[in-house]
């Protein structure tokens, strides 16, 4: 899930050998190999064949506008953006493209709403879509790819995503060798975030194996602390940070082998392996002695908002909060976000070394309703490292933080925050070995359906381990 750091040391060694996306109903993710180029995704790489020719006439710009003449000039043309993103992180995006704007006359207007995935489908089938739709699930993005609703990216943007992502990002956004969207942002999820000033008054090492984990967790405890807090209340989402926990295990118990035939029901829902991660992630989450630190008691982690989750960490409440790389837009003003600050975070570490070291990731992508040519142009900046270097600059300049991309041509530099700087690095690294979100990835009536609610069920102790999982794989579509 998109809403849904590694220190210094820990991120230098954590390669990403991202794997290709899966055609599945909902959201692109992992592919079906394990090799450092990314893999083939079941739902193929691009054919360059079946990409239809660009609309795109470049024309002559100068002065501050000669970097824009390759999108042409629209001059009284109007492009609309669908969004799940909303203000005041929406503004961010509206101010990166008004260069774009000035310089090829084209009036790009945006749409936030926090209910993207149910209105966009009404939109669709009203007969009143947007011209481009920024998906947060690409299995969202692969369902309308499917159902003939998106139109196939032209050769040129095709090339453009090509030349600036690992071969993986680009298979999320594919269907049957066709390519209908680029991705936008990005984010990091294997983070564990912990306070350095508590760690340091108690004596507490980052750890670099699971093993170290679970015994820094006892020793907290024996130490008069509950380590863990956590919060998956999200309205319509709640328990979607749950499915997080249960993708990293997956991925650490099992590789990124066993995640990919899970992801893709290869082996079933309440699979022996899939009981086996739920009642790892139950041994933390559902440990009276481990959560909920500074909130209540284990049923409190279903209604602690996800945002709010973490916060005890800022008064030494909590010890150790699992969230990605966005959540650094949660801590309070004034909270110092660094190595040696107040909260930071750590690489998730790894069980064994059979796997390497392994990552999940999620992100947006940009599917187009329309195939006008300045549909296309927006659709070509908006994948470009200069549109993704504005919009890291306008983040930096607001000393705002938890924003990040794998575009490999974005400038690093302007990354000014700690944690975005460390998984921009991590996300672009083209020694890739991490997965997509399985529950972004599998289709949305479990993804986004009974895995969120049976994870609630869970934590409230309303099903069992077993009655969990069998429930799950009752509701995946036959």
């Amino acid at each position: 899930m998109q809403f849904k750091k590694v220190s210094i040391g820990v991120a230098a060694m954590l390669t990403l050998s991202t794997a290709a996306a899966c055609s599945s109903s909902k959201s692109g993710g992992s592919g079906n190999g394990n090799n450092s180029s990314g893999g083939a995704a079941a739902s193929g790489v691009p054919n360059p064949s079946k990409q239809p020719k660009s609309k795109i006439k470049a024309v002559s710009m100068s002065g501050d506008c000669a970097a824009y003449g390759k999108y042409g000039k629209y001059s009284g043309k109007k492009v609309t953006i669908y969004t799940s993103i909303t203000n005041p992180e929406l503004q961010y995006h509206v101010d990166a493209i008004k260069q774009f704007e000035k310089c090829t006359g084209i009036s790009v207007q945006y749409q936030g709403t926090k209910d993207f995935e149910g209105t966009i489908k009404t939109k669709v089938q009203g007969g009143n879509a947007p011209d481009i739709g920024l998906f947060p699930q690409p299995g969202l993005l692969q369902t309308f790819a499917q159902s003939g609703s998106l139109k196939p990216a032209s050769d040129a943007l095709t090339k453009e995503a090509e030349q600036n992502w690992v071969s993986s990002w680009v298979g999320y956004g594919s269907v049957d060798g066709v390519f209908f969207g680029a991705p936008l942002g990005a984010n990091l999820k294997s983070l564990i975030w912990y306070s350095p000033k508590y760690f340091k008054q108690y004596n507490y090492s980052v750890p670099t194996s699971w093993a170290d984990l679970k015994k820094l967790s006892d020793k907290m405890v024996a130490d008069g602390h509950k380590p863990w807090c956590v919060g998956i209340e999200s309205g319509q989402a709640t328990g979607w940070p749950l499915t997080d926990w249960m993708e990293e295990v997956m991925l650490r118990m099992y590789g990124p082998s066993v995640y990919d035939q899970w992801q893709k029901h290869q082996i079933p829902f309440n699979d022996p392996k899939v009981l086996n991660v739920l009642k790892e992630v139950g041994s933390i989450v559902k440990n009276p002695k481990y959560v909920n630190a500074g909130i209540g008691d284990v049923k409190s982690i279903a209604t602690t908002a996800f945002q709010k989750g973490g916060l005890p960490i800022e008064s030494g409440k909590c010890m150790l909060h699992a969230q990605a790389n966005f959540y650094a837009a949660n801590w309070d003003k004034g909270t110092k976000v660094a190595q040696d600050g107040d909260v930071f975070a750590f690489y998730e570490p790894t069980m064994s070394d059979k796997f390497g070291k392994v990552a999940e990731v999620g992100g947006e992508f940009v599917g187009a309703f329309s195939d006008r040519a300045e549909v296309e142009a927006v659709q070509l900046f908006l994948a470009s490292g200069e549109w993704a270097t504005a919009k890291a600059k306008l983040n930096a300049a607001a000393h705002t933080s938890g924003w990040a991309t794998a575009n490999k041509q974005v400038d690093k530099s302007v990354f000014v925050d700690p944690i975005d700087k460390l998984s921009v690095d991590i996300l672009t690294d083209p020694a890739a070995t991490a997965r997509f979100d399985a529950s972004d990835v599998m289709p949305a009536v479990v993804g986004t359906g009974t895995f969120w609610t049976q994870m609630t069920q869970w934590i409230l102790g309303k099903v069992s381990d077993q009655q969990a999982l069998d429930n799950i794989e009752k509701s995946w579509p036959k």
